[in-house]
């Protein structure tokens, strides 16, 4: 009664005041009508929920429940599969089929393993008339180590990107997390049965491969992997007890000198060990340079000490471009192993202890489920945990024949003089060994294949446009040689110099070195002074018109080393311009190229230009006495014109007597330089981020300047002195 009268009166107030004020009446209606709203949307949404659920028969909603838990462990377990075959295959892989499957498949393991144990901890484990435990529930708790398995991922990869690495962190929790859920199954489910004691062994086995995939994460991420290259601590020598020493004989009356010698810096001569065949020496030297050497700190952006790179310069300076790349392909292998693999712990004795134990619980629990009584299960659970076994069981096997397979088994193998017949018969593929190749003339005149006539419609042509213009070569040996070559002969000379700063010029320059030693700089200085993606253009769009004309004149003579390798980098270095930009130095690479795009198109449409051979004659007979940018200003960045300058400037050259078969060797090593010069200017994340994908050329010739000490990470430091007293 009491607080009915106080509502009406309250009423009332409430009426009068609104009376009162005509704003106040509408924010109290409102009011009022703000739960009725919020009970309106709320109804319509669940109706809609409903709705959405009803779409499916009710029968295929009952089945659905009841193969839910099933499916999803099968699904996982697909999976797992697609991940151990392919997962080392992105190795020397270009294929962005595979990356994509690759991609989707991990991403998707983890999610799909994460909602069976879901579905796992939420269902019924109680009969809810007897009180007692289901008994398929309890086979189907038996599956939740298995989905611990699968969350732990194949060997072949445990990280898509590097960016994986450095979430290592959420890894962990996610362990803690399913771990804590896969223990609460197994409790709830807890009967006593056989199979409850079979879960335990399986438990431990998916414990310790969640557990492996979490610590590679950590150990590659970018910060842990630069501590482990940390030297131990060194406090150099006692200077405090040097003085004391000192002022003590000096007070004594004597008179005492000292002098320090400094250690001798100088390129020691390193072979490899002999009686073993030429493709484990590979792997000895590479192991040996790579992990003895700290060479494997470029890759946590370390600078190396002089000493590090000693025995690299005097073993690469003395041996073949076959045996050099060899051991280059090696080295990155090594790599992408310890970013991308679990080969970091498994070829550890750590390793290889937790991989024998996870190996033997899986088959031993095998064995006892094929002799335990499981007439109180379902025919379909059997089957699926019979199914989860052997897919266990054989990616298991799997994993143990790629270990044995790998560069790791075989260099252990190398060392085993009882073994070393096997050596032979276990080479692997290491990389692509192509390079992409790319090219201006050929994107601005549209040669795509007919079957791609219909893309035109498709409002994002121009996007897909420069995919459709990529192809592979493969990289010749010639090539190679070629590259090796002159880095050799680059590397004595600046071997020459003890001053760093005057390395450094050497190092950074992208033609200046060869257009002096070919005594042509003051003619073709201007093509490489301004920026390096200029440059780039300028040399790409120049080898193609010195080409097409040469082709006319002479079929044969395009047929040379020279012509062919400077096109395939000339090709290549466009493609890192226009598909992979942050492997260059920073620049407007990509809008100078849409500008020369744009330029050459509208050129090609208004002479009617058909094939690249009749472009470059239209191209050529445009006059360049007056240079570009005085008629046209700096608003557009195209470099059409001034590369035909560069065309012309290279042909009158070969009118010269000595310069009739030089042109193209000069062309070759111009390349070289700014595939060597990009090299050294890529960050050390960038060449990583490329092994996943098959790996690049440019990585090769990165590591391979390293060796040679034509890096910029490079110290020379006089190291610790040795101080001797003279007392008189």
């Amino acid at each position: 009664m009491f607080s009915s009268t106080s509502s009406g009166e309250g009423d009332q107030q409430k009426l009068q005041v609104c009376h009162c004020h005509p704003e106040i009446l509408k924010s109290e209606t409102a009011y009022k009508k703000a739960p009725m709203l919020i009970a309106i949307l709320s109804s319509f949404m669940f109706t809609k929920q409903r709705s959405l659920v009803q779409i499916f028969p009710e029968s295929a909603r009952t089945l659905w429940s009841l193969w839910e838990i099933r499916v999803t462990v099968i699904v996982s377990l697909i999976l797992q599969g697609i991940l151990i075959v392919l997962g080392s295959r992105r190795k020397h892989s270009t294929s962005n089929t595979l990356r994509f499957i690759l991609w989707v498949a991990y991403l998707s393991a983890d999610w799909v393993a994460t909602v069976s144990l879901s579905a796992l901890s939420s269902s019924n484990a109680t009969n809810p008339a007897s009180n007692s435990i289901v008994p398929d529930q309890i086979i189907t708790a038996f599956w939740a180590p298995f989905l611990l398995l699968h969350l732990g991922g194949p060997d072949t990869i445990t990280a898509s990107s590097l960016e994986d690495n450095e979430l290592w962190w959420r890894h962990f929790l996610r362990l803690v997390v399913q771990v804590g859920v896969a223990i609460y199954v197994l409790l709830r489910a807890w009967a006593g049965h056989v199979l409850n004691f079979l879960a335990i062994p399986m438990f431990v086995a998916g414990f310790i491969k969640f557990a492996e995939k979490t610590w590679v994460l950590r150990s590659a991420s970018s910060e842990h992997f630069r501590e482990s290259m940390f030297p131990e601590p060194d406090p150099g020598p006692n200077y405090a007890r040097y003085m004391n020493e000192f002022r003590s004989k000096k007070e004594e009356g004597f008179k005492v000198e000292f002098h320090i010698e400094d250690p001798k810096v100088g390129y020691h001569s390193y072979t490899a060990p002999e009686g073993v065949f030429s493709s484990s020496a590979n792997l000895q030297n590479a192991h040996v340079l790579f992990f003895y050497n700290i060479f494997k700190g470029l890759f946590a952006d370390l600078i190396l000490n002089i000493d590090d790179v000693s025995k690299g310069i005097s073993f690469f300076q003395s041996r073949s471009c076959d045996e050099a790349f060899k051991v280059i392909e090696i080295e990155l292998g090594f790599m992408y192993d310890m970013l991308y693999t679990k080969s970091m712990l498994i070829y550890s004795v750590m390793g290889a202890i937790l991989r024998f134990i996870s190996f033997f619980c899986t088959i031993s629990v095998s064995v006892a489920f094929l002799i335990v009584n499981k007439q109180d299960y379902s025919e379909q659970n059997v089957l699926i945990t019979y199914i989860l076994l052997g897919g266990a069981v054989s990616l298991e096997i799997y994993a143990v024949i790629l270990l044995f397979l790998s560069d790791w088994t075989v260099l252990w193998l190398s060392k085993n003089t009882k073994a070393i017949s096997c050596v032979s018969l276990l080479e692997s593929k290491r990389w692509s060994n192509v390079i992409i190749q790319d090219n201006l003339i050929n994107h601005c005149l549209e040669d795509q294949p007919s079957r791609c006539r219909f893309l035109h419609k498709v409002p994002t042509y121009k996007n897909l446009k420069k995919h459709l213009y990529r192809n592979s070569s493969p990289v010749e040996e010639e090539l190679k040689d070629f590259i090796f070559q002159q880095l050799l002969k680059k590397s004595r000379s600046a071997t020459k110099f003890e001053d760093l700063n005057k390395r450094n010029v050497l190092i950074k320059s992208w033609g200046e070195w060869v257009l002096e030693q070919e005594e042509c700089l003051d003619t073709f200085r201007w093509s490489i002074e301004e920026e390096f993606d200029k440059s780039i253009l300028l040399w790409h769009i120049a080898t193609d018109l010195c080409y097409y004309s040469d082709l006319e004149k002479d079929q044969n003579f395009v047929k040379d080393k020279y012509c062919s390798d400077s096109r395939s980098l000339s090709n290549y270095m466009l493609y890192l311009l226009v598909m992979c930009p942050f492997m260059l130095p920073n620049g407007i690479g990509k809008i100078r190229f849409q500008d020369t795009c744009a330029e050459a198109t509208e050129f090609f449409e208004e002479r009617k230009c058909k094939g690249g051979g009749n472009a470059s004659k239209e191209l050529l007979k445009v006059s360049t006495e007056i240079l570009p940018a005085k008629i046209k200003g700096d608003r557009s960045k195209s470099v059409l014109f001034d590369a035909c300058r560069l065309s012309k400037a290279l042909q009158t050259l070969q009118t010269d007597e000595k310069w009739e078969k030089k042109k193209w060797k000069l062309i070759n090593r111009m390349w070289v330089e700014m595939l060597s010069y990009a090299a050294s200017q890529c960050p050390w994340n960038q060449h990583a981020r490329q092994l996943r994908r098959g790996g690049e050329l440019v990585t090769h010739v990165w590591l391979l300047m390293a060796h040679f000490g034509l890096t910029e990470q490079l110290q020379i430091s006089k190291g610790q002195a040795r101080v001797e007293w003279n007392m008189q």
